[in-house]
């Protein structure tokens, strides 16, 4: 009972009105956070990520383990060439083609900046020479070309360099009887060289029919987002049209044509299911069946 008395002596202070503080048994001393931050530790940037699905959040080590494709609901995180390269030559053995070709400023092309301080900053940046890269090596022992389009780099946008590099590789694919896959990623064709880059869609087009002539396989792999000039031209022209699960697929994104038409959009639309069900699409491949299921059909071409 005394501690009881105590205590509520102290609560209330010696005179019960709890005006005097000073033998409170609680007292705040000083103001403010008072945890000294010398030794606090930073949490080192990309060591985490969280799916913009579900919003599971795993680390960077599992999601790579997991080939990019989230572990609770599937959703296959953007990725760039280097990974694709990784995810489908065999032992990460292969050879990039074409990297001195770049792309300039030919129309002293200026928006929000100049074109030409734009391409240096970038290259600054990154090591990706241009939206597209070529790469050559083994997938199950078979030769491969590979056009991996990377949205790092100005949205992926078709320029004269994609164009060319695209053109270049079928040569190389039509002399040493090589198949070929794109894998699209792009926003469509790059406003900065303007006629330059409409020109690439029918340059490349053209391309592709010279190796259908010489019956060599071309694959189109429609990955997320694949929009524009890509979709209406070499995007849909692969002797198999591919896609990865949930991939964004069109000419003009959603909002767009909603926009235009003034209705709502079927659930689904536009998605790389809802393009299979409708007959765009010849099958949906997750990543991680990506590089065995190449492999048969390579081997089917082959026989």
């Amino acid at each position: 009972m005394k501690q009881e008395e105590d205590f509520e002596a102290n609560l209330a202070g010696e005179d019960g009105t709890g005006e005097e503080t000073k033998r409170s048994w609680f007292k705040r001393i000083k103001k403010g956070i008072t945890t000294s931050t010398a030794e606090k530790k930073e949490t080192p940037e990309g060591l985490w990520s969280k799916c913009p699905e579900c919003g599971y959040i795993c680390t960077m080590t599992e999601l790579r383990e997991n080939l990019f494709v989230c572990p609770k609901c599937n959703h296959h995180h953007r990725i760039g060439s280097a990974e694709y390269f990784e995810i489908l030559f065999d032992d990460n053995k292969y050879e990039v083609l074409f990297e001195n070709i770049r792309s300039k400023d030919q129309l002293h092309f200026t928006d929000l900046k100049n074109y030409g301080k734009r391409l240096e900053e970038i290259w600054a940046k990154t090591d990706i020479t241009d939206s597209i890269r070529i790469g050559k090596g083994n997938l199950k022992g078979i030769p491969f070309m590979v056009g991996c389009m990377d949205f790092e780099f100005i949205g992926g946008s078709l320029g004269s360099v994609m164009g060319e590099r695209i053109a270049r590789a079928i040569d190389v694919c039509i002399k040493e009887r090589i198949p070929l896959m794109i894998i699209c990623k792009s926003g469509g064709a790059r406003m900065m060289e303007s006629a330059y880059s409409l020109m690439q869609l029918a340059k490349v087009s053209g391309k592709l029919s010279q190796l259908t002539d010489a019956k060599i396989p071309y694959i189109s792999l429609q990955t997320d987002p694949s929009f524009g000039g890509i979709s209406a031209s070499f995007g849909m022209l692969g002797d198999l049209n591919i896609a990865e699960p949930g991939a964004l697929i069109g000419f003009a994104g959603p909002r767009v044509i909603k926009e235009t038409i003034k209705k709502d959009l079927p659930e689904g639309f536009q998605r790389s299911e809802f393009l299979l069900e409708h007959g765009f699409l010849d099958f949906i491949v997750p990543r991680k069946e990506m590089k065995e299921k190449l492999a048969t059909v390579l081997s089917l071409f082959k026989n």
